[in-house]
């Protein structure tokens, strides 16, 4: 017969032994929020993850996918409520308002004994560092601007190669809007999303990819930056652009390209992925952007990629999870499949990228004509900037409700006041 109290004892001994045994191998769970959210794109990293969880099986890793049209809201939304994730997609443009307010953990320590670190484009490295001097992400890939041209229709206009300057480009779009059709030279963005030609061409005009002076003050308002704006006003008014691309975003200006609606298109190379699935690869082609009076240009250069939040206890896994999706064999896969630019040099090597049709973003990131133009993300205003502000009042000029004077007058006064308050933060 078992002894009561021996059996008490036992069955006491065995749950602490279960409970010990459940501590001892439980799994550390770190939060990954991705905020460029599609169902291909949460497979891919899932794949990615899976691999590295083989290598890490006592950390669990929770996926939580914001969609894009929400994500700030509702990041914000989980930051508030203390429920801060380890790993975070951090867009350029929200990088600026996290680092500011003391919120992502200085990579610094982490980038100086990584062995990527050493093979990071110049540019990859300036990028980490744009938020107030400290690494605060590790990009994942860039976004720059070329432009694809349409050699079916420049053909057509008797034009032989893509516009090397900024009177080209203007003189080429009339050409081929000659032809009548409901054919235009320009695909333009005038809804969201818009901001990017009207810096570009504003800096060509202006020789200077600099937004503010020393004290804060904007530059937009100089006359170059003035007849940048004006010259993308007459590109429209004068027929050059489609009537109705004064609302297209982003699907709207990578269909009216492939559909021969419009010949030119400045974008990223996400656009590529769209473009190729509907064109013919000898159709169509990539080249740098048109220089400006000065002999340079300045396309613009985003870029998304991973930051740790301070508040998170998991530093070290966040990291090695980190520099895990950042290595180079990984970042070359996720760049392929979401259509950015790598971080890595000598990228341009591989195959893939070593198609014709990349060739105008290589020329840029690699020659000194091409300076890339990054927007002032560090202002805490930029965002309502550059999603309302600029995009009503533009729209407005367009049309012919405003003047271009008066509209780039106003931006320059909203960037000078957001410059001077982030400049009294820095003292």
């Amino acid at each position: 017969m078992r002894h009561p109290k021996r059996h008490i004892l036992c069955s006491a001994l065995a749950l602490s032994i279960s409970l010990f045994s459940s501590v001892s191998f439980a799994a550390t769970k770190l939060t990954l929020v991705e905020v460029i959210t599609s169902p291909a794109r949460t497979e891919m990293l899932q794949k990615m993850l899976t691999a590295w969880k083989a290598q890490h099986p006592d950390i669990e890793v929770e996926v939580v996918s914001l969609p894009w049209g929400q994500a700030f809201e509702k990041l914000g939304t989980m930051i508030q409520s203390g429920q801060y994730p380890d790993v975070v997609e951090m867009p350029d443009t929200w990088q600026g308002l996290y680092a500011s307010n003391g919120m992502l953990a200085d990579l610094e320590p982490r980038l100086k004994s990584w062995s990527g670190t050493a093979d990071l484009t110049d540019k990859t490295l300036a990028m980490v560092r744009s938020s107030g001097g400290n690494a605060t992400m590790v990009p994942y890939g860039f976004y720059l601007r070329a432009m694809f041209w349409n050699k079916k229709l420049f053909q057509q206009a008797g034009l032989t190669e893509a516009p090397k300057t900024m009177d080209d480009f203007m003189a080429d779009a009339k050409k081929i809007s000659a032809l009548g059709n409901g054919i235009s030279g320009y695909c333009l963005r005038g809804g969201v999303g818009g901001t990017n030609a009207w810096m570009m061409f504003m800096a060509a005009m202006n020789g200077s990819p600099e937004f503010f002076d020393p004290q804060g003050n904007s530059l937009l308002s100089q006359p170059g930056a003035m007849k940048g704006a004006q010259f993308l006003v007459d590109m429209y008014q004068k027929g050059y652009a489609p009537k109705d691309s004064v609302n297209w975003g982003f699907n709207e200006i990578v269909s009216g390209f492939y559909s021969g609606k419009c010949a030119m298109l400045d974008q990223d190379p996400d656009a590529l992925i769209a473009i190729k699935n509907s064109m013919d690869a000898n159709d169509f082609s990539v080249a740098p952007m048109p220089l400006g009076p000065n002999g340079k240009a300045y396309p613009t250069i985003g870029y998304t990629g991973w930051s740790i939040f301070k508040q998170s206890t998991h530093q070290d896994q966040s990291w090695d999870l980190i520099a895990f999706l950042s290595n180079k064999a990984n970042n070359i896969t996720w760049s392929k499949f979401v259509g950015t630019l790598p971080i890595y040099k000598g990228a341009e090597q591989d195959a893939y990228y070593h198609q014709p049709q990349f060739a105008g973003w290589f020329t840029e990131l690699n020659s000194p004509d091409f300076i890339p133009l990054t927007m002032p993300t560090h202002l805490k205003g930029w965002g309502y900037f550059n999603s309302v502000i600029a995009k009503e009042s533009s729209q407005e000029t367009l049309l012919g409700q405003n003047d271009s004077a008066s509209m780039v007058k106003e931006w320059a006064t909203y960037l000078t006041k957001e410059q001077k308050a982030w400049l009294a933060t820095q003292k």
